[in-house]
């Protein structure tokens, strides 16, 4: 398996792996929409290819926290074909999102998720740190975040998911 950032062929496989993987089309309509925003970040937009197939994708894409309206990595959606699953797979893509991210000199990774799931790759809740959940999240137990070499604890604020990309959506 390689993982490697999207092209431009992979963007079908990316929306067929996304609804299978969740059911539905809103996780693919929102990665279009980040796709196609200012928030995007291309080398964070990653898949995961066996044999010439996609089998997952994970996409990372700036949010602002406030006050102050300073842009951090949100992870999300992260997506493996439901055939796929519990293979290590999106581990993978997540380590591997991580690791460009600390090469990217990023302080931290937000992400909305199953904490059961993310916790293992070092993700906390993110209000025990002072960052609040947005509006529009499912809760602060499942926004979470993983602090990378840059962190400053000093940084404290509320996330708000832009109009553009997760609130187009949602």
């Amino acid at each position: 398996m390689i993982i490697r950032p999207e092209t431009a062929a992979d963007r079908d496989a990316i929306r067929k792996t996304n609804d299978e993987a969740f059911g539905g089309t809103i996780e693919a309509k929102l990665v279009d929409a980040i796709r196609a925003s200012d928030r995007y970040v291309p080398e964070l937009s990653l898949v995961a290819v066996s044999e010439g197939q996609t089998l997952g994708h994970v996409i990372s894409s700036y949010v602002d926290v406030e006050p102050g309206a300073r842009r951090v990595l949100q992870v999300g959606p992260l997506a493996v074909l439901p055939s796929h699953q519990r293979r290590g797979i999106g581990t993978a893509l997540m380590w591997e999102t991580i690791r460009v991210a600390e090469t990217r000199a990023e302080p931290l990774l937000l992400i909305e998720g199953n904490p059961a799931y993310y916790e293992r790759f070092g993700f906390t809740r993110a209000d025990a740190v002072g960052i609040e959940p947005p509006e529009e999240a499912h809760g602060p137990r499942y926004f979470m975040i993983r602090p990378l070499a840059t962190y400053d604890p000093r940084f404290r604020g509320r996330a708000i998911y832009p109009p553009e990309t997760f609130g187009s959506v949602l």
